[in-house]
């Protein structure tokens, strides 16, 4: 298949092994069999290091950069690592996007977060609503961190006529998914405690919070085509949201997982724990009018090939008991 675009072009995909990064160079393949994808190792290259981006830069020679690469968890990891998940995200930005700049890169895609909204935000959330107060308090440092990008986006386009596009997707989930449950966001966690839950036969399942909050999720093949899209025909420093529509609160998230993957017991709430931001919900509607993307998968379904994935790619635990 031939890309259009794409053809001919070098790409680095920064993150480009990771969940998101992954389904995004495998989408970019299927677009076009003449582009030469570059996915950096943090083991070869330091992000957060100028010299070594700039080392990058020489040996890739990209046209296109996309950067994915971030330091994430969920609330738990984000209020023990606010320190790390501030400095991590904001340096690599701020440093590739300068450098690649100087170096004269073609253009730049950057990917913000949902949680640089403010915590009280009017729903669904509109792209000009993003800088109307501070974030939520448990992931404020990562959200600030990716806020930052935008105005050096928008600074960089207005003074250097430098080509690079700003993306808000919300809650990404899908198969690859990180699982660990220190680190993991709400769907994977869920699906790994139902999942074990059930083969262990254990009666409750605890879940954070008190369930009331509602959230939107976007199924990780979703979010690859919104950016490659976005990447393709969208040329401008407004933010964009990707989303899939559909908000549902935490405890029909819980429900629902816990039906799908066969657990019958009780879910319990830990109301100790944070609950986060109150809801969420994008406006896609920008995105829908300037390059043609719309979500094209249903939570349900996009939950189903998820635990179908973790169920099959899981390490080896203790059988389920008979029924």
């Amino acid at each position: 298949m031939t890309g259009g675009y794409w053809d001919g072009k070098s790409v680095v995909v920064t993150g480009g092994a990771g969940f998101l990064g992954s389904h995004l160079v495998e989408a970019l393949r299927a677009r076009s069999d003449d582009v030469d994808i570059v996915v950096p190792r943090s083991s070869s290259y330091d992000l957060r290091n100028r010299g070594e981006i700039r080392a990058l830069l020489q040996s890739a020679d990209p046209d296109v950069v996309v950067h994915l690469a971030a330091t994430v968890g969920g609330i738990g990891a984000n209020r023990d690592n606010p320190g790390r998940y501030f400095y991590d995200n904001a340096v690599m930005g701020i440093e590739l996007l300068e450098q690649a700049r100087r170096y004269g890169v073609e253009k730049v895609t950057l990917l913000g977060t949902i949680c640089a909204y403010p915590e009280v935000t009017p729903v669904p959330f509109r792209e000009e609503h993003l800088f109307d107060g501070f974030p939520e308090e448990t992931n404020a440092p990562y959200g600030v961190a990716k806020r930052g990008h935008l105005v050096q986006s928008q600074a960089y386009r207005e003074q250097y006529g430098f080509n690079s596009i700003y993306l808000l997707p919300v809650n990404l989930y899908g198969p690859r998914d990180d699982f660990d449950l220190e680190t993991g966001h709400v769907i994977p966690a869920l699906i790994r405690k139902c999942v074990e839950a059930r083969d262990r036969g254990d009666d409750t399942v605890t879940v954070w919070g008190t369930g009331s909050p509602t959230r939107e999720f976007l199924y990780v093949e979703d979010a690859a085509a919104g950016i490659l899209d976005a990447t393709e025909s969208y040329d401008s420093s407004d933010p964009i949201n990707l989303g899939s529509g559909e908000e549902v609160s935490i405890e029909a998230l819980a429900g629902k997982i816990a039906s799908l993957t066969g657990f019958d017991g009780d879910l319990v709430w830990d109301t100790s724990k944070p609950d986060g931001q109150p809801r969420r919900k994008l406006d896609t509607t920008r995105a829908r009018e300037e390059f043609g993307w719309t979500a094209e998968t249903s939570l349900t379904a996009g939950l189903e090939a998820t635990i179908e994935w973790f169920e099959a790619n899981r390490p080896a635990g203790p059988e389920r008991p008979a029924q």
